[in-house]
């Protein structure tokens, strides 16, 4: 299978659909993480190109820890929109892709970048069957599975767990992954939480510190897919799950069925 996972700024797609890419990965299927934008203000003390490219450099790293593929593209940081360029963009990269599922954020996310996003793969959804729409890329014959990767807004809707996949086995991978991205995990998000005081310096000790300090986040995500676990792997096996990430099926796109869906998720046994 061919899976791609699209969101805003590097590191969101290692966030919330890092384990069941490493899982999607080492069952032998393709996958490709594409950040929109460049991530290049996403620091309290450095901007432009050279976080650009250091951003890149960390994408890069995560991905050859994770047995990924990585795209970084062009858009500035916080500039986002639901162009027609844009579209254009993701519709080719899906098709490229020959994507048998498309992940990415819901549209009621906190940040512009997460809604836009959501809103050109959204708007991609049909377009990448339409053969006059990007005639240079043939279309797919096959529309994908559209999936949203979780979150906690409440309004208008809750996100709905449909998917719930157990990662707790490459959960230090997924965290090796995150180490790769120093400057956010390390600098900008631990500053922005006023804790950037605690992060050490060894590496070591930082690892350790990722551990536990993202423990509480990535619980979250685990009971929020609770439910999903215990319909896809049954109760006594969901309940032994530590490390879970959880995803919505987009009304858009191909309608799974339960076997379908055993197929695309091929972890549940």
């Amino acid at each position: 299978m061919n899976i791609v996972c699209i969101g805003a700024h590097p590191d969101d797609c290692e966030c919330f659909a890092g384990g069941s890419a490493i899982l999607w990965a080492r069952a032998g299927h393709r996958v490709l993480f594409v950040s929109m934008t460049n991530g290049d203000i996403g620091h309290f003390q450095q901007a432009g190109g050279m976080l650009a490219q250091r951003r890149i450099a960390e994408t890069r790293l995560s991905a050859e820890r994770g047995g990924v593929h990585d795209l970084v593209l062009g858009y500035h940081d916080g500039e986002l929109a639901p162009s027609l360029e844009a579209r254009r963009e993701v519709v080719r990269i899906i098709r490229q892709w020959e994507a048998d599922v498309v992940l990415t954020h819901r549209s009621n996310d906190y940040h512009p970048d997460h809604r836009y996003t959501s809103i050109l793969v959204q708007d991609a959804a049909f377009m990448v069957t339409v053969p006059h729409f990007c005639p240079e890329v043939p279309r797919l014959e096959r529309n994908p599975v559209f999936l949203y990767m979780v979150d906690g807004f409440q309004r208008p809707v809750p996100f709905r767990a449909d998917v719930g996949v157990d990662v707790t086995e490459v959960m230090e991978t997924k965290l090796h992954m995150l180490d790769a991205m120093e400057s956010q995990v390390y600098e900008w998000l631990p500053w922005l939480q006023g804790r950037l005081d605690e992060v050490p310096s060894n590496a070591d000790e930082r690892r350790e510190w990722l551990r536990t300090a993202w423990d509480g986040f990535f619980s979250q995500h685990t009971e929020i897919a609770r439910p999903a676990l215990e319909r896809w792997y049954g109760a006594k096996r969901a309940r032994k799950v530590r490390y879970a990430e959880a995803f919505e099926i987009c009304e858009y796109g191909h309608q799974p069925n339960e076997d379908e869906i055993r197929r695309l998720f091929p972890f549940f046994s």
